[in-house]
């Protein structure tokens, strides 16, 4: 298996054999689709497309409202066949994973909240509360260095977390539970592949 697509449910917790209680991630992967397989002799290199979530209106052009493409060893597009269906049981033997997904966007934001940024003075009088401060330079080279931290939109970017810990596997449901947190909110489309 080199990767599934999923739904972010929400989060609960569980509780571990030595009573330890543990946040999980719950993500419903219901039954991927492979559209298309990629080999080294067609296409230079070895890769399959998978397809999520079958409810889009138009099946002509896309029959898929989620597609990804997943790279794959030399040799192994054979496993594969157009049409096959990627569930949950193919994650059984894996203990860590990694999960990308878009962050919540959280708008435009100034600099304490997109940055860390101390802030000034908080007493009366002191106008300088959340603003940056000076950035600007002399007359040489009298423009502002490329990379300035400065307010901005925040979110909305593709997160990949390495090293997740699997902590459960429901296939009757097609769940998994992982461990901690996950990019984005709930709804929200999750892509599980195996360690990078």
């Amino acid at each position: 298996m080199t990767g599934i697509l999923g739904k972010k449910v929400g989060m609960t917790r569980i509780q571990q054999a030595d009573g330890k209680i543990i946040p999980i991630t719950v993500v419903e992967c219901t039954p991927n689709t492979v559209t298309q397989v990629k080999t080294v002799a067609k296409d230079g290199y070895s890769a399959m497309v998978v397809g999520y979530d079958d409810s889009q209106r138009s099946k002509k052009t896309r029959p898929f409202r989620h597609m990804r493409e997943f790279t794959l060893a030399d040799g192994e597009e054979a496993n594969f066949n157009k049409g096959d269906k990627i569930t949950v049981e193919s994650l059984k033997d894996m203990t860590v994973v990694s999960i990308s997904g878009i962050s919540k966007g959280k708008g435009f934001q100034g600099v304490m909240k997109r940055y860390n940024f101390r802030g000034g003075p908080r007493s009366h009088g002191s106008h300088f509360h959340r603003e940056p401060g000076s950035v600007g330079c002399r007359a040489k080279p009298g423009k502002i260095s490329k990379g300035q931290k400065l307010p901005g939109h925040m979110g909305s970017d593709m997160i990949t977390l390495t090293k997740v810990k699997v902590a459960y596997i429901n296939a009757e449901n097609n769940l998994i539970g992982l461990k901690g947190a996950v990019p984005g909110a709930t709804g929200c489309l999750v892509v599980i592949s195996k360690k990078a």
